[in-house]
Order: C-alpha cells, then structure tokens, then sequence
C-alpha cells in the first residue's frame, strides 16, 4: 500500500494520502476515547505525541503535540498506515451519519447540505480537512471545522473569506457562517 504525506496550512497536522479509498465516509476522532469505533485511530492513538485523527475517504490527517517534530513522526507514521491498510483490518467500523440528508430536513437544509458535500468539502479536503453541518437557525449557518481545518491558524479566514462567501452567493438570505 503505497501512503504518502505532505504538510497542511496547519503546521500542527500532516496530511497522509492513499491512492485508494479506504473508507466510504469521514471521521472524526478528536481523542482516544472517541476510537471506539475506529481501529486506525486507536492504533495512532497508541502513541503519547497525538492529539486528533481525523480519516477522509482516501486520507488521514493526524495532529500532534508541539514537543515533537514532524520530521521524526512522518515516516515511521507511513509505515503504520501502509502496514494497517495491508493487514485487512477495518479503518472505521461504524460510520457517522452527521451530513446525511434527513427526511426530517427543511429544503433550504437540504440545499445547504448537498453544497457543503458537493463544493466545500472537496476544496477544504484538498488540504487535509473538513466540515460537518451543525445546524441552520435563519439567518445563520452552523459547522464544524474538522482535520487540518479545527484549530488551523488560516481556519478563520478559511471560514470567512472562502465558505461564507461561497454560502452567501448560494444562500442570500444567510447573513453569517459560524464555526462551533
């Protein structure tokens, strides 16, 4: 399994990529006791420098303390991810449901959702990152900054001068894009 990494906006998170999808939908991992249902992350968590994993269909993002540098880390971390990933263990075991669409869903919700999985996710992905829809309370929208994006110095301008903009072209009527 051939894994190759690259460097975020966020200098705190590496991004490793693989050729191949290895999950058919994100997760997010902020701590060990949030690997429950992933044994991937467990296994990254196993070791004292992490402090987030977060998984894309054909990438992980994994975000570690300052005390150590990436220049030890990233190659021993490849090996690790090639060697899960040819193992035939499972990377997620249940998968969120967090963005599905909801029959419960106004249309406008449907909407925001189906531009957030079709036009945001796929340029903050490119990156390392992620957003996940919180919530639509007129005029405002509510996400979730996820991967490289939660805690990334460029996050704000990220957030403000990319997302809202795009939503506020999309959507007239919302007037702010808050991440919580």
């Amino acid at each position: 399994m051939n894994v190759t990494f690259e460097s975020t906006p966020n200098p705190a998170t590496m991004k490793f990529n693989f050729a191949n999808q290895i999950t058919a939908k994100a997760g997010d991992f902020p701590n060990i006791e949030s690997t429950d249902r992933s044994p991937l992350a467990a296994k990254i968590f196993g070791f004292p420098w992490v402090s987030a994993v977060y998984i894309g269909e054909n990438f992980v993002t994994i975000t570690k303390q300052d005390w150590v540098d990436w220049k030890v880390l990233a190659q021993p971390l490849t090996g690790l991810l090639a060697e899960h990933m040819t193992s035939g263990q499972p990377v997620i075991i249940e998968l969120q449901k967090a963005n599905d669409e909801s029959d419960q869903d106004s249309e406008i919700v449907k909407k925001i959702k189906r531009v957030l999985e079709n036009e945001i996710k796929p340029a903050v992905a490119l990156d390392g990152g992620d957003i996940a829809f919180v919530k639509f309370e007129s005029p405002k929208l509510f996400i979730k900054m996820l991967g490289a994006c939660a805690g990334c110095p460029s996050s704000e301008a990220t957030l403000k001068q990319g997302i809202e903009v795009r939503i506020k072209e999309v959507f007239p009527e919302i007037t702010e894009v808050i991440s919580v």
